[in-house]
């Protein structure tokens, strides 16, 4: 089998269609959109006249083709319709979202009336929410139908639909009354009406505008393939898929991890995204954590007299620093994920707070204790001499690494709850930003602590 990314399924791709036409048979959908996503726009769409017309609307309709607005730029819109027609209502909202507005405008006169309604449907919402992500292509039957004319009508119909191992019932005002799978229906008495199959409990809906991760939450919790989106009426406006959900989930995830980094989530993959787009990206937080590193230059400035007089403090300045920063990290990743995952709430502060204390003041302890041996035990077999006074100095970095650590486990759980309740993405509370935050604070503390027990001997 030829992978998407090898150099012959390149070659095949820009060489003789009958090479291509042969190839493509032993392939998927995916593995075909991976290697168009490869060529230049102008290739693509050249190369996609060659190929059967049922492939290449599977091919658009992975998520994995790349590029898609900018190859239909190069498509004429006659050309263009029967394909748009042909893909899913959500893949339909998803390429229209890249498109530009000239480019939405000529590839929309042609569709009919029905696809341009879908369409306006799907993208009056974000793709944050349930109704940015639905497919309206649901099967509908209605609750007056007997089991042996819904299964006929799916025979019918079936092919045009994305999904059809979950029907739907509607009441005569449209509005959805039960739910019932294919497999229910097909060991059902063929007689029964389609209202009375499968257990009669009210069904699983979301809102359109249901965030996207509380509608993964439900299909994980009830093990579903498809969930409905209802309107205020009860009207069923299209479903979810789990397939939809997952694409959805992963480019969020990729959003989150990148901001985590101290960066804005990336528009493009790394290696499509401009130089310059990716130093928009990146420059603005670089520069917003140089300016708060510049405080740890003014902190230690203002110490500057202790460390003077002890310049031994001065060694320890980056383990007490990024003990801060790397337990400030770990909190405010585990509260971040808590939060995404709704395991806590705004409300929860206090109890986070709460908890993190004591942890943090274990954590330090287990922290100080290490150091204070480590300085012991160097001073012991003569490896460095810190001088006369090393008791009081083991001491000072133990006492500040409980400090510190405590403060850096308090403020990390905290910033995502300042940040949200301000309506900030609680993800950009990054762990360099914790790091910076508690770099300055951490030195404040070390040097007080030093101050209080190193007075009247090193200070």
């Amino acid at each position: 089998m030829i992978e998407a990314h090898s150099p012959e399924l390149l070659y095949l791709l820009s060489g003789d269609p009958a090479e291509l036409a042969e190839m493509l048979s032993q392939m998927r959908p995916v593995d075909v959109a991976e290697a168009l996503s490869r060529l230049q726009p102008d290739a693509a769409a050249q190369l996609i006249k060659a190929l059967p017309f049922d492939l290449v609307v599977q091919v658009f309709d992975e998520p994995e083709l790349e590029g898609r607005a900018e190859i239909f730029a190069k498509i004429d819109a006659a050309s263009a319709a029967p394909l748009l027609e042909a893909m899913s209502a959500d893949q339909q909202a998803d390429l229209f979202r890249e498109l530009t507005p000239a480019e939405r405008d000529r590839l929309a006169k042609p569709l009919d009336a029905t696809t341009r309604s879908s369409l306006a449907l799907l993208l009056r919402y974000p793709p944050e929410v349930a109704g940015g992500i639905m497919t309206t292509e649901a099967v509908t039957v209605a609750s007056d139908w007997t089991v042996e004319k819904t299964l006929q009508y799916i025979v019918s119909v079936g092919g045009a639909k994305e999904t059809v191992y979950t029907i739907y019932v509607l009441d005569a005002q449209q509005r959805m009354v039960h739910v019932v799978s294919l497999r229910q229906l097909m060991i059902a008495d063929r007689n029964a009406k389609v209202l009375e199959v499968g257990p009669q409990r009210v069904p699983l809906t979301v809102k359109p505008t249901t965030d996207r991760e509380d509608v993964a939450r439900l299909l994980s919790k009830y093990n579903l393939l498809a969930v409905p989106v209802v309107d205020d009426d009860g009207k069923l406006l299209g479903i979810v898929t789990v397939d939809d959900v997952i694409d959805a989930i992963v480019r969020e995830t990729t959003e989150d991890v990148q901001k985590f980094g101290g960066m804005e989530a990336l528009d493009e993959p790394y290696m499509e995204i401009s130089m310059w787009s990716m130093i928009k990206k990146r420059a603005g937080w670089l520069c917003a954590l140089f300016l708060g590193e510049m405080l740890t230059a003014t902190a230690m400035g203002y110490f500057e007299g202790e460390i003077s007089k002890a310049v031994v403090l001065a060694l320890f300045i980056p383990l007490i620093i990024s003990s801060g920063g790397n337990s400030g990290s770990q909190a405010t990743s585990l509260i971040i994920r808590a939060m995404a995952l709704r395991e806590v709430t705004l409300g929860d502060w206090w109890k986070v707070a709460s908890r993190e204390l004591p942890s943090g003041i274990v954590l330090g302890l287990i922290l100080g204790a290490i150091g204070f041996i480590r300085i012991m035990l160097w001073q012991q077999f003569g490896w460095y001499n810190y001088g006369i006074h090393h008791t009081l100095v083991a001491v000072t970095v133990a006492t500040a690494l409980v400090g510190v650590v405590t403060f850096g486990s308090l403020a990390g759980s905290m910033l995502p709850f300042v940040l949200r309740r301000f309506n900030f993405d609680p993800a950009s509370a990054s762990a360099p930003f914790v790091a910076t935050l508690v770099d300055v604070t951490g030195l404040i503390i070390y040097f007080s602590v030093a101050f209080i027990i190193l007075r009247g001997t090193l200070l």
